[in-house]
């Protein structure tokens, strides 16, 4: 695998995750143990940053297994499908 960095590519990546990830659960939780008084903001920093690193890794490992059995196009309906049962649940319990 090389890495060679498509600015396009990386900037569309990083647009997408930063502002699907803006006022999310791990967000929430990371501003309640930032607002601990007696927890290092530093330690708050690093122990979320490593989560979101280890999840990411997570995404991008099972996407490359999935994606060697089932096309990319298949893979967008799917998720896309899934974001719309996600809404229409939170709008139903909401």
């Amino acid at each position: 695998m090389e890495f060679n960095i498509d600015w396009k590519i990386f900037l569309t990546i990083f647009a997408s995750v930063f502002v699907a990830e803006l006022g999310d659960k791990t967000q929430l939780a990371t501003m309640l143990f930032a607002a601990d008084k007696d927890v290092s903001k530093w330690m708050v920093f690093a122990a979320a940053s490593v989560a979101l690193i280890c999840a990411t890794a997570m995404g991008v490992l099972v996407g490359t297994f999935i994606s060697q059995y089932i096309d990319e196009r298949t893979l967008s309906y799917i998720a896309g499908l899934g974001f719309i049962a996600i809404g229409i649940f939170t709008l139903y319990n909401a």
